[in-house]
């Protein structure tokens, strides 16, 4: 049923080239210095040669100069705004000590700052919007370095805090940086994450492992109630995170949550890559992940249908599974859902600022040097996209503050990561960011190319609304992509907490629609008007959605099958997710 992993990568180019460049990222942090000179060239360029754009920004300045004095003595306004300004309020100085000299003049000032460079680098005519992207990002990372509320002698709630402790809370906050700075080199986990262990406090979902080959572990998920769906869940999560995302402590578990609902539920944990695996492709995660894992859930349950539901780039994966299943007759799947994965991507939103040709082959080069990307160097980039809540955020609580923001499961996670094969992440950045070719029809199984309109079964298809690494309306795109009847559904939160989303948290919604096949189209905007929003988890009204798709219930089936080669290895979680 397995396969041998594909050997025998090229390495095109100068491998003293690559050497060099390998050595220089550990300089930059991973950011390609060609691809920022060709962003700020191109802004540079065209910007010098518009004197209209040139004009207005001297105008701008003048304006805000002449301005400033004016905010300065106006009467109590909202925290963190201009007098006149209509950007929506910055949490960074809504302290009310804000409001008072000399923080009001450093908090205005940078504020006026900020939005001069804004308008400097948005929209100057000529310039590529990638350039723009990534010049307009660049400077807001730079702006957020030089934020007076970054540092205790210019922020009033960090001297208030300082005044009231005695200094206690910086002394607690070195205490905390000391913390962090040693657990790095280790790659130890973060202070407060060993109380959530996989098999202890997360990942406790009773059940067995009934297949393993070199890439994954497939568990069968022990029944909680006499009856079950005769058709069963297969999940396949991404590989850049441990499955467990999925079941988390108890009651944050989607995982039991559709063990409850009378599922047999199995799951892929995926091997954590090393050196050795540098020559691993996307066609080995599709042979050895998917495929192999649906043979082996077909060898327990012969002759059902599967409802296979993949999440971020296991989505993605089993789109492609899907489609080439569809090409070639392959009918086991009963449904597909799709948990915040794109399938399109010619709008992956800010993500995009790190992927061009200069900066993919600058990746290529760091990988084929240690033969995998670091988890490091993945959580640095996804911090930049939000740097101002995982970076400044945490510099103002943990560090000037003293404070520690208690660890709970989904972030103790966060920081279990795992690593990328250089080949397989080369080919998903190229094949799909960069080509796009599973959205154009060129994305190769086998010896032909997949088509997403070969995909025959119905699709309940996730999003989320506050997404930076799957951006909602990029995950939409899939409704011009299908042939099928695809249930959207957009859940609050972000790529984390939208899709962990157990009943009874306050504060959730949805909206869902669902379009027939021969079904009117509607565009993202105008989606948002017409699909109903309603309160609470979407977990039940995905069950429903399974339910509505699924037999009978009927007696649970065995765990595993031995004369298939599927026989009980060891417990869930197994052994792949403890794997460093």
């Amino acid at each position: 049923m397995s396969h041998v992993p594909t050997t025998g990568l090229p390495l095109p180019g100068s491998n003293l080239d690559r050497l060099a460049h390998a050595q220089l990222a550990r300089l930059t942090g991973g950011i390609s210095p060609a691809a920022l000179t060709m962003a700020f060239e191109d802004w540079l360029m065209h910007l010098s040669r518009n004197p209209a754009e040139q004009a207005e920004l001297v105008r701008a300045l003048a304006e805000a100069l002449l301005q400033f004095p004016g905010h300065l003595l106006e009467g109590p306004r909202p925290p963190g705004t201009l007098g006149h300004d209509p950007f929506v309020p910055d949490r960074r100085f809504t302290h009310p000590g804000w409001q008072a000299w000399p923080f009001n003049l450093w908090s205005q000032s940078f504020l006026l700052t900020e939005a001069w460079w804004r308008k400097a680098t948005t929209g100057v005519r000529g310039v590529s919007p990638h350039h723009e992207n990534v010049v307009s990002f660049t400077i807001r990372q730079l702006l957020d370095l030089m934020s007076p509320a970054n540092f205790p002698w210019t922020n009033p709630e960090v001297l208030e805090r300082t005044v009231q402790s005695s200094g206690a809370n910086l002394v607690q906050g070195l205490h905390n940086l000391i913390d962090d700075v040693q657990h790095r080199p280790s790659r130890s986990s973060p202070p407060g994450t060993q109380v959530f262990r996989p098999g202890h406090e997360v990942a406790v979902t009773p059940g067995q492992v009934i297949f393993r080959n070199h890439l994954i572990e497939l568990i069968q998920y022990a029944p909680t109630g006499p009856k079950v769906r005769p058709e069963p869940v297969l999940i396949i999560p991404s590989w850049i995170m441990k499955y467990y995302i999925l079941d988390l402590s108890p009651g944050n578990s989607l995982i039991r949550f559709l063990v409850d609902q009378g599922y047999t539920v199995f799951a892929i944990s995926w091997a954590n890559p090393g050196q050795q695996d540098r020559t691993l492709g996307m066609d080995d995660y599709l042979r050895l992940g998917v495929m192999d894992a649906l043979d082996a859930v077909s060898s327990v349950l012969p002759g059902q249908g599967i409802h296979a539901a993949g999440y971020c780039l296991g989505g993605t994966l089993l789109a492609i599974a899907a489609a080439a299943m569809g090409r070639d007759g392959d009918e086991r799947l009963a449904s597909l859902t799709m948990l915040a994965a794109q399938t399109d991507f010619t709008e992956p939103g800010e993500l995009a600022l790190f992927i061009d040709d200069s900066q993919v082959s600058f990746l290529e080069d760091i990988m084929w040097d240690q033969g995998y990307l670091d988890t490091t160097q993945m959580a640095g980039a996804f911090q930049l996209l939000n740097s101002r809540d995982l970076v400044w955020s945490r510099l103002l609580k943990d560090y000037l503050m003293g404070e520690r923001r208690p660890q709970n499961d989904l972030m103790a996670w966060n920081a279990d990561g795992t690593r990328l094969p250089y080949r397989m992440h080369t080919e998903y950045l190229r094949r799909l960011f960069l080509d796009n070719d599973l959205a154009s029809g060129r994305y190769p199984v086998g010896s032909l190319p997949v088509a997403l309109t070969d995909i025959t079964c119905p699709i309940f298809c996730v999003a989320t609304l506050r997404d930076h690494v799957a951006p909602w309306r990029s995950v939409h795109k899939l409704h011009l992509l299908a042939d099928v009847p695809v249930t959207f559904l957009l859940s609050s939160g972000g790529h984390n907490v939208g899709i962990v989303n157990p009943p009874g948290v306050p504060g959730r919604s949805f909206q869902v629609l669902t379009r027939p096949r021969d079904g009117r189209y509607f565009d993202p905007e105008t989606w948002l008007k017409v699909a109903p929003i309603h309160d609470g988890s979407w977990w039940p009204e995905w069950t429903a959605w399974l339910d509505a798709r699924s037999g009978r219930p009927t007696a649970p089936p065995p765990m595993g099958n031995a004369g298939t080669g599927c026989a009980p290895l060891c417990a869930a979680p197994g052994t792949y997710v403890l794997q460093t």
